[in-house]
């Protein structure tokens, strides 16, 4: 978990701000268990928290950095 610890909650338009994915891909990857999933603040309004965002972001760059994620970069021409 990211060492800020933030609990603020964001709502679609800051979350798609912050990891560049649009509502449809986002939904989709938290149906998939691949993206955190919305939390309920309301009746009617969801959001998520931004540690967990980040954390996404933080797994997302360690993958790209992973030694295999690197040897096949170097194979595609």
């Amino acid at each position: 978990m990211n060492q800020s610890n933030s609990s603020r909650i964001l709502r679609l338009a800051a979350t798609e701000a912050k990891v560049g994915l649009k509502r449809d891909s986002i939904y989709r990857l938290a149906r998939l268990g691949r993206f955190p999933k919305p939390i309920k603040i309301s009746e009617r309004a969801s959001g998520w928290l931004e540690h967990e965002l980040e954390d996404f972001i933080a797994r997302r760059a360690a993958q790209r950095n992973a030694p295999e994620a690197i040897e096949v970069s170097k194979a595609v021409p």
